[in-house]
């Protein structure tokens, strides 16, 4: 291995740390859940710790009370394009703690203080914070910046920032959200000028702590409204607070990364600290453990929805590879290191194993024939340009369509990286210049990008997450068919995945072949029968092992805590399960199954209304 890194303090410890904190300040430890949300179409990925909670945060009970902490591994699509850097990433490990109408601002930002000095032993004088500056949606947070004084942080390490710095939420388009207050750890670096301050991005201050107080909820209208009860959400990433506390300057020397970046050198027979190896060594061990991570929960490459960012990180670390020379296929021996170094933690990567190496082997195949096919078609585009005799032709014609224009084409429809098609270009031939090439593409990329925003606020409107009366019905529906299924198809039938909106429903479950209609008859017949008798639907509260004795159906087990809600619709449905729900299931009305299909080996989807 090429360089060391200083492990004064490993993941490992800091985890333990973490989490023993906060039980002795009264908190009980849940699992982290899937990276993929389940009854939430607000979202694709589980982002934040927080997005398992949002019943809870709403109002619903925790079967666990109303101190939580975790270590939640999460998913950010907003940052894949900045991952080449020595801090961004896309799969990150988060710690956190929550008060769900419990302790409020005074508590929250004295026990932060507490951990950060006096368990981690950052000194005080290196830290400042941020509080939110109010606007019209909420007023300024003085409370948290006076408790930021009393705990002895100076006036003027104490800044009042904006809604784009300090506010955090919601983790989709509605939700609950509030101002929060950001811990920065000075590395001692120079200011990059006048106005540099923590969050200005130059690397003098390194964020290491949020506490964000969930005081709204953001409607589908865009209103802040006040919640039923105050939350406290906190957030601290394992990745940059393990470089902090190393005296690290860039997070692909920590531990947690160190062994997958030697892998990649022993791949590329390149080390990382020459200058033009980091960013796609950054880039291949980041997208490759997020990509191990997403085939764990189980997403698989496609076009749509995860399995479309799945895609994505794949092909990037592939064109990265590329920058490294690497013509053969490495990303599954890349895998391998991630298994190794993370599956004690997570031990779903080493129970899927086969298949994270088989998905990432295909896809890697697959697009290495379609760069044969975009460099193809770049070759073709070039000598259509070359047909023009005359100079001044082409002058004229190589600006606007073969500049930044191409590089877009190439990377939306071959996945090229900008700065590859123009290298390419470049490469055969073609004079460009950069500067119009680079103002070309940047022009169609924000178009592209204004399109897909609008797309995604119309595709992920609604769900769970706004607790709206019909998804609740949904919820409750999905228990029902759940229990149907297994009754009309067998035993070996259960839930892998959900996805309501106001709209419909879809279920996703087990089963080896496709369902006959008169078997989806028998089981949609089933369900209206439930909900016909305006069956009662029971929640109690027990321990994980006494819900299975009673034979509550529970197949994310890995999510769940010691205590459970069970969900009891009289003798047909038993589920362990977070609610909401209906009180009982004539609330429901008709439902109507109205399509079934394959989504993969052994998995059935089907979907469903209500009349």
């Amino acid at each position: 291995m090429s360089f060391s890194y200083n492990s004064l303090m490993i993941a490992k410890e800091l985890r333990k740390k973490y989490l023993d904190f906060f039980v002795g300040k009264g908190h009980q430890v849940v699992p982290s859940a899937s990276l993929i949300p389940e009854n939430d179409p607000t979202t694709l990925f589980i982002s934040a710790g927080m997005q398992p909670l949002i019943p809870f945060l709403l109002g619903e009970v925790h079967p666990l009370d109303k101190r939580i902490c975790s270590v939640q591994k999460c998913l950010r699509t907003v940052d894949i394009d900045n991952v080449g850097d020595s801090f961004h990433h896309t799969f990150l490990e988060m710690l956190g703690n929550w008060s769900l109408g419990d302790y409020w601002k005074e508590e929250a930002i004295s026990w932060s203080f507490e951990f950060l000095t006096e368990y981690l032993k950052i000194n005080p004088e290196k830290l400042s914070v941020t509080c939110f500056a109010g606007d019209q949606d909420a007023p300024k947070d003085e409370e948290s910046a006076g408790i930021w004084r009393k705990l002895g942080i100076p006036v003027e390490r104490i800044y009042f920032l904006s809604k784009e710095d300090n506010w955090w939420g919601p983790a989709g388009v509605t939700g609950p959200c509030g101002p929060d207050s950001e811990m920065f750890y000075d590395t001692g670096k120079e200011k990059c000028g006048s106005n540099c301050r923590p969050g200005c991005g130059c690397g003098k201050y390194f964020e290491i702590w949020n506490n964000v107080f969930m005081q709204y909820n953001k409607t589908a209208e865009g209103k802040f409204e006040l919640l039923k009860q105050k939350n406290v959400d906190t957030g601290m990433g394992v990745e940059r607070t393990i470089s902090v506390l190393n005296g690290l300057d860039d997070d692909y020397q920590n531990e947690l990364f160190a062994p997958i970046i030697a892998q990649i050198e022993e791949i590329s027979k390149k080390k990382y600290l020459d200058e033009e190896n980091k960013k796609p060594m950054r880039v291949i061990a980041d997208h490759l453990r997020a990509a191990s991570f997403l085939i764990a929960d189980g997403v698989v490459p496609s076009n749509t929805d995860q399995g479309y960012i799945l895609r994505r990180l794949i092909r990037r670390a592939i064109r990265h590879g590329r920058a490294l020379h690497l013509h053969e296929l490495f990303t599954a021996k890349v895998a391998e290191s991630v298994i190794k170094k993370m599956s004690d933690v997570y031990p779903e990567l080493l129970a899927e194993k086969q298949l994270i190496v088989e998905e990432l082997s295909k896809e890697e195949e697959k697009f290495l024939k379609t760069i044969e096919e975009g460099l193809n078609f770049l070759n073709k585009e070039v000598k259509a340009y070359q047909f023009f005799e005359n100079a001044a032709a082409n002058e004229g014609r190589k600006l606007p369509y073969h500049g930044g224009r191409l590089g877009f084409d190439m990377y939306q429809t071959y996945g090229f990286p900008p700065e590859m098609t123009l290298e390419e270009l470049k490469r055969i031939g073609v004079k460009i210049d950069d500067q119009v090439y680079w103002k070309g593409y940047q022009e169609k990329f924000d178009k592209h990008q204004q399109k897909s925003r609008i797309g995604a606020e119309k595709k992920f409107a609604g769900g769970l997450a706004d607790h709206s009366e019909q998804v609740v019905k949904y919820h409750t529906a999905t228990h029902l068919l759940h229990a149907a299924l297994r009754k009309v198809l067998g035993e070996q039938v259960h839930q892998i995945g959900s996805n309501l909106t106001a709209e419909r429903l879809r279920f996703d479950f087990t089963y080896p072949e496709r369902v006959s209609d008169e078997q989806l008859k028998q089981v949609e017949g089933l369900v209206n029968q439930q909900i016909k008798a305006d069956v009662p639907v029971v929640m109690e509260v027990m321990e994980l092992d006494e819900a299975r004795k009673q034979g509550a159906l529970a197949f994310f087990e890995q999510k769940y805590g010691e205590k459970v809600k069970v969900y009891t619709i009289g003798g047909f449905s038993k589920e362990v399960c977070g609610g909401p729900h209906v009180k009982s299931t004539g609330e429901i009305s008709q439902i109507e199954i109205f399509k079934e299909e394959a989504v993969g080996a052994g998995k059935r989807r089907i979907y469903a209304r209500i009349k």
